[in-house]
């Protein structure tokens, strides 16, 4: 297994992440645990901010909370300085709980409800990621009721489709997210937020997909964007202060997975955008992205205990551990790959080959398949690296599994940010009918 951040093997032959024992992390918090490099996530967030500031643009790096979501996480992504992504009630409550500062929070999702919007609003968020016309209506009516202005940028797809999973590419023209470029939707879009007094059009969003590993592919977004921002400018003479790009820098799950430093992307951003917007309006727009994945991704390992095993003779070796497609449901959603090592034997070489399977009720339920592992023994630890993104935010209480604790190890410091959900959660919603306690 490739070793990230500040993961390595103790003199124990254990694998370590920020300076913690995994076996002792297993010890104290149980497993399935989720466990955050803190200083790499740190590094990752400042990788981004140096990387554009290097650049003389104007910047603002937002975390996309959707790929891990915690109040700690949004406390820590506040005290790195950075904006915040979010796309639903539930993440701006837990920035709110967090007290990230709201004038650096935006709004996406390509159905915000009524009572999203007033939370939102009445909160004074900073910018609201207009998706179609129906929110645009909806925004300006509430606004107009609440009698305040909301800034806004229109997500516009601008005709690239990034070379990533169909379920995660999304800057096609079919695609339910934003306002066509290239059918005239995008242009109509602006016309209709300019007409609308409690709406300040900021400029456009665009997003090409995710877990991407060139830069083409932004390039031409930016391009395709910048000459629809000239088109507006000299049309409507409207002049776009603020270009989204997005996200989707990719990050290294499998030694198949070839992701660019954070500074190459921002490179070719800055390139691209240095080339295609001069000239257009008094000065280069403000440029924003959103990194998730990027951020959060090969930060996070999820170590397991090992449990059964079956092995059929010539066909397969299946080695069982105590989560699966409910803690990581990825490899299940589109076929996500993973690497792992046994967490308590790192040091231990490899004999056989095995599939890891989940405890889970479905066939489906497969973490990896056909990996190379030492020996394996019922009460091994099992660790799968780079679980950091869309692993907890994703996860489930399939066959009322409790979700795992998730901790932030640093400088041989583990802080649970996290605890492991209880009996007691997993029924806490539960009601019994009153038909039926009559009845009893």
């Amino acid at each position: 297994m490739f070793l990230h951040g500040t993961s390595q093997i103790n003199a124990q032959g254990h694998l370590e992440i920020g300076g913690c024992d995994t076996v002792q992390l297993k010890e104290q918090f149980g497993t399935p645990l989720y466990i955050m490099d803190e200083q790499l996530i740190r590094q990752r967030c400042r990788e981004f901010v140096s990387a554009f500031r290097a650049t003389g643009l104007s910047f603002q790096v937002a975390y996309a909370s959707k790929a891990f979501c915690t109040v700690a996480m949004c406390a820590l992504v506040a005290e790195e300085g950075m904006s915040l992504d979010v796309v639903s009630d539930g993440e701006l409550f837990t920035a709110l709980q967090a007290g990230f500062p709201v004038e650096r929070i935006h709004f996406h999702g390509n159905n915000k409800t009524p009572d999203e919007i007033e939370m939102a609003l009445e909160a004074g968020i900073g910018c609201f990621v207009v998706d179609n016309e129906t929110e645009l209506h909806l925004l300006q009516a509430i606004a107009s009721e609440k009698n305040v202005q909301a800034n806004i940028l229109l997500r516009v797809t601008p005709g690239v489709e990034a070379h990533t999973h169909e379920y995660i590419s999304t800057g096609q023209t079919d695609s339910k997210f934003g306002f066509d470029i290239g059918n005239g939707s995008a242009y109509e879009a602006v016309k209709l937020a300019l007409q609308k007094s409690h709406l300040r059009l900021l400029g456009v969003h665009s997003h090409i997909g995710s877990q991407i590993f060139e830069v083409d592919g932004f390039m031409v977004a930016a391009e395709r964007v910048a000459h629809f921002t000239r088109e507006v400018y000299e049309q409507l003479h409207a002049e776009f202060r603020v270009i989204n790009l997005g996200g989707g820098f990719g990050i290294r799950y499998t030694e198949e997975d070839t992701p660019l430093a954070v500074a190459k992307y921002v490179e070719a951003i800055s390139q691209a955008v240095h080339t295609h917007f001069s000239g257009i309006g008094k000065q280069l727009p403000e440029i924003w992205i959103e990194p998730g994945r990027s951020i959060v991704g090969d930060a996070g390992t999820t170590l397991y205990t090992i449990g059964s095993v079956k092995d059929i003779p010539d066909i397969r070796k299946y080695v069982s551990v105590d989560g699966g497609m409910t803690d990581n449901p990825r490899p299940a959603l589109y076929q996500a790959k993973y690497e792992a090592m046994l967490a308590n034997r790192a040091n231990d070489s490899d004999e056989e080959t095995v599939s890891i399977a989940g405890k889970c009720c479905e066939s489906g339920d497969m973490l990896i398949w056909d990996m190379e592992l030492p020996q394996v023994q019922s009460g091994d630890l099992l660790a799968v690296a780079a679980t950091g993104a869309y692993n907890y935010s994703m996860a489930s209480n399939y066959n009322r599994l409790r979700r795992p604790a998730v901790v932030f190890v640093k400088d041989g410091h583990a802080e649970l940010v996290v605890r492991r959900e209880t009996f007691e959660d997993i029924v806490r919603n539960d009601l019994v009918p009153k038909k039926a306690l009559s009845q009893c």
